[in-house]
């Protein structure tokens, strides 16, 4: 079964089944590469996360949106991930 779209101010967000928790937390990072693999467990964060293949509404962008219940967690997630 296909799972649910979801539609912001800003995004048109499609969750990945391997979400833990599906939900859009208050802290985003937008990530440019729709194809890029992103481990989130692999980056041993210390809150809830989610990550959503991620269409950006103001221009159009393809990319990924991965979401964090903590703020340290996007200084972890920026300092630790490079794209594919």
């Amino acid at each position: 079964m296909a799972e649910t779209t979801i539609v912001t101010e800003q995004y048109k967000l499609f969750p990945s089944p391997r979400n833990r928790h599906r939900e859009v937390f208050l802290h985003e990072v937008f990530v440019p590469h729709p194809y890029a693999i992103i481990d989130l467990p692999g980056f041993r964060l210390q809150g809830k996360c989610s990550l959503f293949a991620a269409y950006r509404l103001a221009d159009g962008k393809h990319g990924q949106l991965v979401t964090f219940e903590l703020e340290v967690d996007v200084s972890t997630f920026n300092a630790k991930f490079t794209p594919d």
